[in-house]
């Protein structure tokens, strides 16, 4: 009874704070029409006769008046990590598995890159191969990848979120998956959520223990690690949630 009341009170708060922040966007929003509008007849009065703005030729970007440049900090942070370290290591090929497109866009310009993912590219780009295939079922054989990376792909597998096969130990044969197509002495650059306990965040991604990541690729050894914690990117690993970032090399 006590933990239905504690759920029920959590849950209370939780809904009355979204409320506040629903009615909090809604102003925000509207102030932005007004200042859209002022700035219309204001740039009007400006103008000359042949410069007059016309209803036809609107179009109102609202909210990109900020004070800063905001940036998503997950992939901000782990494409410009991970991209530097592959860079350097200057692999004569690179494979990459489901990360994101423009980081693996970036990469194929200034080395050899293919990236696999079950679901092509709606765009093409000349210097970029695409391969079809499953995380689960690489197109490769055992020990036969030099350098690898997949970043923020496992802790989504067998979710569902993206069209996959549910499967609780989805991230586990994702991971196993990139182990065996890793050669001896290869590198492979790793992104995934950790957390004080093994967590299954459905259907958006899982999150794992460190200590739980290390027995899983029990056939690596950690060469680099780095950490984000909100829009903190840090050399050490601190308590709750965050992005590991992992630099393993096969022994």
């Amino acid at each position: 009874m006590i933990q239905e009341l504690f759920w029920l009170v959590k849950q209370t708060i939780k809904k009355t704070i979204g409320f506040v922040k629903g009615f909090k966007k809604y102003f925000i929003y509207l102030g932005s029409w007004i200042k859209f509008w002022n700035s219309y007849f204001v740039y009007n009065k400006l103008a000359s006769s042949k410069q007059k703005l016309t209803v036809k030729y609107l179009y109102p970007c609202l909210g990109d008046d900020t004070n800063e440049t905001l940036i998503e900090p997950i992939y901000f942070y782990q494409d410009n990590w991970a991209f530097e370290k592959i860079v350097k290591q200057n692999p004569k090929h690179h494979i990459d598995v489901g990360s994101q497109h423009k980081f693996v866009a970036f990469l194929s310009k200034v080395l050899p890159v293919t990236m696999v993912d079950i679901r092509p590219l709606s765009l093409p780009l000349d210097s970029l191969n695409f391969q079809k295939g499953s995380i689960l079922e690489l197109p490769f054989e055992d020990g036969s990848i030099e350098s690898l990376s997949s970043l923020c792909v496992v802790e989504h597998i067998g979710l569902g979120r993206y069209g996959d096969p549910l499967d609780p130990q989805g991230t586990e044969k994702a991971i196993s998956e990139l182990a065996r197509v890793t050669k001896s002495q290869g590198d492979l650059y790793l992104s995934i959520p950790i957390d004080d306990n093994n967590v299954t965040y459905f259907n958006a991604h899982r999150a794992f223990t460190e200590e739980y990541l290390k027995e899983l690729f029990s056939s690596f050894e950690i060469l680099d690690s780095a950490y984000i914690y909100g829009s903190n990117f840090l050399k050490e690993k601190l308590r709750g949630f965050g992005i590991g970032l992992y630099h393993l090399k096969k022994k």
